[in-house]
């Protein structure tokens, strides 16, 4: 290990209280879904946005609202409806009839940490409305634009089994999304420990206070650190052949799932590659990037960047499917 790496690995172990105060404070209100806590940490440090999916009931909005609870700073949560609009979300000119002149009224989207919950319950107009604060992180209304402060996130939900009053969000969407976690049902053991804390002692419930536990400030020092984690060229040689093989994966020998790819993965999916696995490298307390880290942020990067065709839905093949293939097959540095 050579001076540079040595000391960011010091650096890395002496902000690691940061997350330790974050993880304790989150555990008292969340049980299990080790997962979906790791993935929030990991958007919350890499300055990328998260979309949950999973039935309703596992703790998605709870484990957001939890998270940025935590923070010194704004929080805002909406639900999106049928019939919700564009300037519901982003603001709109009003008239003001005292002073005789339009005056900008912005909306929830101005603030550090957005919950959009549902998502999928508004329609495209109004979630094309989030492409330029995902993307820019600024906002235009009319024809003035306003920078959103940092930090900004978002952290969305969905159901992926209701149909009815809902809609599919388009590619330019979910490709904003860093982060896609698919949120499974807990342990039978948590499940228990749910009930009990939950059901049960309802005073360990109402005797939960979470007090912030960090700043603004310190969040975006914590993201200037992981920048400076080491990722070696054998390692981004790594990452380009997995988002290569999306594309082309007869080159890689896996001619066997070329009819399953509508279409593969953009580049923005070697970027948040590198990008989640530097967080997830600080969350483990390293100063480097392993293989096993872009494995372990791989299928959220990827699975909503790999469009499978109908041969593949009609093999009952998802894009998880070809991303283990592809992972079973790339040569690990």
């Amino acid at each position: 290990m050579n001076s540079d790496i040595k000391a960011v690995q010091d650096e890395v172990k002496s902000k690691s209280a940061l997350t330790e105060k974050i993880m304790t404070q989150i555990r008292r209100v969340i049980v299990g879904q080790d997962h979906l806590v790791e993935s929030l940490l990991i958007s919350f440090f890499s300055n990328g946005h998260i979309l949950l999916e999973g039935v309703p009931g596992l703790a998605k909005t709870l484990a957001i609202k939890t998270l940025s609870s935590l923070i010194h700073t704004n929080f805002a949560r909406i639900q999106f409806t049928p019939d919700l609009l564009p300037a519901d979300l982003v603001g709109t000119k009003i008239y003001n009839q005292k002073s005789g002149e339009f005056e900008t009224s912005k909306g929830p989207i101005f603030t550090n940490f957005l919950l959009a919950d549902e998502i999928n319950r508004a329609p495209a107009k109004v979630q094309s409305a989030l492409l330029e604060c995902m993307e820019e992180r600024q906002v235009t209304i009319e024809k003035e634009t306003y920078k959103l402060s940092e930090p900004f996130l978002v952290m969305a939900t969905q159901n992926p089994i209701e149909t009815e009053g809902t809609y599919q969000l388009s590619e330019a969407q979910v490709d904003r999304f860093m982060l896609k976690v698919v949120v499974g049902y807990p342990a039978v053991s948590d499940e228990k420990e749910i009930i009990k804390k939950m059901a049960i002692d309802k005073n360990i419930k109402e005797n939960i206070v979470l007090e912030p536990v960090t700043t603004p400030a310190e969040l975006l020092e914590a993201r200037k650190l992981i920048d400076k984690i080491y990722v070696d060229e054998n390692i981004i040689n790594y990452v380009v052949n997995i988002v290569n093989a999306t594309r082309n994966p007869e080159k890689y020998g896996m001619a066997n799932i070329k009819d399953f790819i509508r279409f593969g993965a953009s580049p923005r999916a070697s970027l948040y590659l590198v990008v989640a696995a530097r967080a997830s490298a600080f969350l483990k307390r390293r100063g480097y990037v392993t293989p096993e880290d872009i494995k372990a942020v791989g299928y959220d990067v990827l699975r909503h960047r790999i469009i499978p065709t109908y041969e593949a839905e009609a093999e009952n093949l998802t894009s998880d499917d070809i991303i283990k293939t592809i992972f079973d097959n790339i040569e690990i540095p």
